[in-house]
């Protein structure tokens, strides 16, 4: 049994290939097949049509905007600083500290005591002090620890006083003397300190089946 062909005569248009998808004809009444072949020979080989970058018209060339938006090459270029709020204070150095220095009050004490990790304040001879304790697997954990400690802090220059306590146990206090209190270079240590591993020294906990 033959098939009957039905044959479209569209009418010749003599438009840009990327220009043509405007100017298809009403199609609604050809089957779904017809309409995506014509509208792939409209379009050519670009099935998304035309899209991409344009070129800029005279107006936006003479206002300039490509200086505005981009920076032109006389834009100066600052490199900001961050400073002790944005900064971690293990990132900072010690300083030293001169004798007249008055010491680190208690409410900025209590401010930088929130950028360090398991450290309290203490009121000990010579002033406010920093204290830590951790509490380990044993006594070689515990020498372990204060060897750890001791690599970190060398190239600071300000060192804490440590103690090894009972078998697994260590506790650091740190002061400035000179001043009789607490001074920036406590916090930085003590921030440097906290970043010491420490998970493999610690007791393990024990998981239930």
């Amino acid at each position: 049994m033959a098939m009957a062909t039905t044959i479209l005569s569209l009418p010749h248009l003599s438009l840009p290939p990327h220009r043509c998808h405007h100017y298809l004809p009403n199609l609604t009444t050809v089957p779904t097949r017809v309409r995506l072949g014509l509208r792939t020979q409209a379009l050519g080989h670009d099935m998304l049509g035309d899209f991409g970058a344009r070129d800029p018209f005279p107006a936006e060339i003479a206002s300039g905007f490509g200086e505005k938006v981009l920076g032109s090459g006389n834009t100066e270029h600052k490199i900001l600083i961050p400073n002790l709020s944005a900064l971690s204070l293990s990132q900072l150095d010690c300083s030293p500290v001169s004798p007249l220095q008055p010491p680190m009050s208690e409410d900025d004490a209590k401010e930088l005591l929130r950028k360090v990790v398991g450290w309290r304040l203490i009121v000990g001879e010579g002033g406010l002090k920093l204290q830590c304790l951790w509490k380990l697997r044993d006594y070689q954990c515990g020498v372990e620890l204060i060897n750890r400690i001791y690599k970190v802090v060398d190239s600071a220059g300000h060192f804490p006083n440590l103690h090894l306590e009972q078998p697994n146990q260590v506790r650091a206090e740190l002061c400035t003397s000179s001043i009789g209190g607490l001074s920036m270079n406590d916090f930085i240590v003590a921030a440097r300190i906290d970043d010491i591993k420490t998970s493999d020294l610690v007791p393990r906990k024990r998981v239930w089946a």
